[in-house]
């Protein structure tokens, strides 16, 4: 059986603790929050046994085996450094955190300590985006040439949320432009050329982006985020004898559309449990039963390069944190 906490008590830590329950030996045994009256709240909806008033307090807990973090952006590092401080693994939120500099002091503390830790990048572990990559290894749609992807929302966000909020890592960048990127990233690896623009907001955070990523294989990228407009959150996987087509939302799919030149196309579906989170759980639970410090479906590598290269385009848009 594999113990967990919950750091936080939003919206997906909700969603996380639903889901946690069609994972095979999981248990939700304890909470964490900065409010005493928040954390004992989600316990007695989730039916969590254990409700602490401070993410110490969680982290401290020795029947805990693992810990997601599921704060917002601009917590992530202060609530990761107290799980492994205290030795505590931890799964934490995508994005890891604002920016390179921290993500690495929190890879590099796990690393000297010994602690697993990953970024919780759930389409890396979803079933049939996993599929799609391996369709793509075996040949399936020939030489990779490009990939593109979207993800807008309609908002509006009122100006007190935080999505608008800059010290809180607000914007379409990292709440949902490191999905279409991440997949990017996934089939094609890092780009040697970045181009990107945006609209910014009266806050100094990105409200429209379009990305263009280069390589020198020849192949591209094309994405986009947006919260001033609800896009198809779909992506298109394109080779030299094919495309697969992920439908909404391309990051957790329910199928996905195989199409090769003088062939009908094939469609896969899968009828997926809850809301997808459960996959990235179950890829914990085996990398701790296997005594490894990190996840091989989302190594420290790959988070390091995706948090390097949003600091990059950050700086192409104008947009900084501090």
């Amino acid at each position: 059986m594999t113990r967990w906490g919950i750091l936080a008590t939003g919206h997906i830590a909700a969603r996380f603790a639903e889901d946690l329950r069609l994972v095979p030996g999981a248990e939700l045994v304890a909470v964490g929050s900065r409010s005493a009256e928040t954390a004992e709240r989600f316990a007695q909806r989730h039916g969590v046994p254990r409700a602490y008033a401070s993410w110490a307090d969680l982290a401290a807990d020795a029947e805990v085996d693992v810990i997601y973090v599921a704060t917002p952006h601009a917590a992530h590092h202060e609530a990761a450094l107290t799980c492994l401080t205290a030795g505590r693994p931890a799964l934490v939120e995508k994005p890891f955190t604002l920016d390179l500099a921290t993500s690495t002091e929190l890879i590099d503390t796990a690393r000297a300590a010994g602690v697993f830790l990953m970024e919780a990048m759930w389409m890396r572990c979803n079933p049939l985006i996993r599929r799609v990559c391996q369709l793509v290894a075996e040949g399936a749609i020939g030489t990779l040439t490009a990939v593109r992807a979207d993800f807008g929302v309609a908002g509006p966000f009122p100006p007190d949320h935080r999505m608008r909020a800059r010290q809180l890592g607000g914007g379409a960048l990292l709440d949902l432009g490191v999905y279409p990127i991440s997949l990017a990233h996934l089939l094609l690896g890092a780009p040697q050329h970045v181009r990107s623009w945006a609209k910014l907001g009266p806050e100094g955070t990105d409200e429209n982006t379009g990305l263009i990523f280069g390589y020198d294989t020849g192949a591209v990228a094309t994405l986009s985020c947006s919260m001033v407009g609800a896009t198809g959150l779909t992506a298109s996987i394109i080779g030299s004898t094919g495309r697969i087509d992920l439908p909404e939302p391309f990051f957790r799919p329910d199928g996905f559309t195989l199409h090769r030149a003088d062939a009908e196309p094939e469609t896969v579906t899968e009828e997926l449990a809850g809301s997808g989170y459960q996959y990235e759980a179950i890829e914990v639970q085996r990398c701790l039963a296997a005594g490894l410090t990190e996840s091989p479906l989302v190594p420290h590598s790959t988070t390091l390069e995706i948090m390097g290269l949003l600091d990059d385009i950050r700086a192409q848009i104008g947009v900084s944190y501090l």
